[in-house]
């Protein structure tokens, strides 16, 4: 058999090994009319992900791999800066104190919105949500891309609400910026440190610690997201982890945008009915029919490998490092 079969089978082999050891994918996208610094942390005993932070222009998309049984947490970082003489990097929200674009393991300085992510966890399933404990700063979605979106619990999750502008004014964090006067909006806990605020000491579990004046303004604007330590049973959402993938985006697209990107389309699109993903499909089908009769040998040996591969998945095995 010739070099070129072998070649071919030996790709989709490691391909599908690849996807076996980083199955979901993360797609960043900023819809704000300014910059954002995504923030990315790792959970203990998770490994950190390929980019702790970057930089994503107003429409700019990243997509970041994570692999399986993965935990951690996503923010956007809002008004960052370079010193022109150290070099170092701040943030007015979302600061992860590294002093560069990268976070390096480090987490949000609150107030920030979070977006938190457990992997492959019990029954198979990804466990995620969007969570205003720890204040807000910036408008976030979380948009499954699975089989299943849409049922169940497998749905959008976030707060696409300004808080900053309906932010009680002992939670308002100022900016010096005339221009951007609020910029984020602490949680009673940070605000005011006391425990019945925070869930801790006697508060420190779901009979005692329940919402606050001030948690139920961040859950009346946006009921999906979390506003308080025990805000689980409205909050929490899961999709089978075999089958998703994830968007996360930041602010609302303008209409202009929503025609372009088909935003509105971006739950059934998800669930797989995109008119890019069909095409896809379609093509890969077309290509299929053109598969020449002396060609067979190849198809049969694709199959082999492909089904060797999958056996790897399906039975947990991790193929070692070279």
């Amino acid at each position: 058999m010739g070099a070129r079969p072998v070649f071919l089978s030996l790709t989709i082999f490691i391909i599908i090994g690849i996807q076996c050891v980083y199955s979901t994918t993360f797609t960043f996208t900023n819809y704000c009319s300014y910059t954002v610094w995504p923030g990315l942390l790792a959970s203990s005993g998770s490994p950190p992900l390929e980019n702790t932070g970057f930089v994503l222009q107003k429409g700019g998309s990243k997509s970041i791999s994570a692999p399986t049984s993965w935990s951690g947490r996503f923010w956007g970082r809002t008004l960052c800066t370079q010193d022109s003489t150290t070099g170092k990097f701040t943030c007015v929200t979302g600061d992860c104190g590294s002093g560069q674009i990268e976070c390096a393991g480090r987490g949000a300085v609150p107030p920030a919105t979070l977006a938190e992510f457990t992997l492959n966890g019990s029954g198979g399933l990804d466990f995620y949500d969007v969570s205003l404990v720890d204040g807000y700063n910036i408008q976030m979605l979380v948009v499954p891309k699975s089989g299943s979106a849409g049922t169940g619990n497998c749905n959008t999750t976030g707060c696409l609400v300004d808080l900053n502008g309906m932010c009680p004014t002992e939670l308002k964090v100022l900016s010096s910026d005339s221009s951007t006067p609020n910029v984020a909006c602490k949680s009673a806990c940070e605000a005011f440190g006391e425990d019945q605020y925070c869930c801790k000491g006697a508060y420190a579990n779901p009979d005692t610690c329940h919402p606050s004046s001030y948690s139920e303004i961040f859950k009346h604007a946006c009921p999906r997201a979390y506003s308080y330590a025990y805000d689980d049973g409205t909050s929490t959402f899961t999709c089978a982890s075999s089958q998703s993938d994830y968007l996360i985006t930041f602010c609302q697209p303008s209409a202009n945008s929503q025609k372009s990107s088909n935003y509105p389309e971006a739950a059934m699109y998800f669930m797989g009915n995109d008119s890019n993903n069909q095409d896809e499909y379609d093509t890969s089908i077309a290509s299929s029919t053109r598969l020449q009769h002396g060609d067979g040998r190849i198809l049969l040996l694709v199959i082999i490998i492909m089904a060797v591969a999958i056996s790897f998945c399906t039975s947990n095995l991790v193929l070692p490092s070279l």
